[in-house]
């Protein structure tokens, strides 16, 4: 599937969001390639396997070329193991609100205490509403990357 991805991320003010989840689904994914003009990624979700390719972000950081497909599980554990860096492991929350849906990710292992929200857009300048659990924004914040993550990590990050 190709398409373009058009988000925005948050950060997370409290864990009210947990109450208001229809969905919970740990997530175990890596990457192949780092490289903001291209990351690959490999994940496992729901015991699914899906291979992603993203371009680069556009200035603001919203917008991004994306194409994904499924993969066997056992093809995306041995492309895990060829993985650069660290293995991000996260809890995703779906959260329903005002029309959107909000992806909320609670970072595990090397990333643990980090909590991201993103929700997806139409458009760039599309108006939505914010739960009041978001905090301040973090688009186009490249340390924020799930592929920054990997390569240094939440918990070596000087807070």
């Amino acid at each position: 599937m190709e398409h373009l991805e058009i988000e925005r991320k948050f950060l997370v003010g409290s864990d009210v969001y947990r109450e208001q989840a229809i969905s919970k689904t740990r997530i175990v994914q890596g990457f192949l390639n780092t490289d903001p003009k291209r990351t690959v990624r490999v994940r496992i979700k729901n015991e699914k396997g899906f291979l992603t390719v993203k371009g680069e972000s556009n200035s603001s950081g919203t917008t991004r070329f994306e194409w994904e497909t499924r993969i066997e599980p056992i093809e995306a554990t041995n492309l895990i193991d060829l993985c650069e860096g660290f293995i991000l492991e996260k809890i995703r929350y779906e959260i329903p609100f005002e029309g959107h849906t909000f992806e909320v990710d609670e970072f595990l292992g090397e990333n643990r205490g980090l909590v991201i929200a993103e929700v997806e857009l139409e458009h760039e300048d599309e108006v939505f509403k914010k739960p009041d659990w978001l905090g301040d924004e973090v688009t186009g914040k490249v340390e924020y990357y799930n592929s920054q993550l990997t390569i240094k990590p939440y918990n070596q990050w000087n807070r």
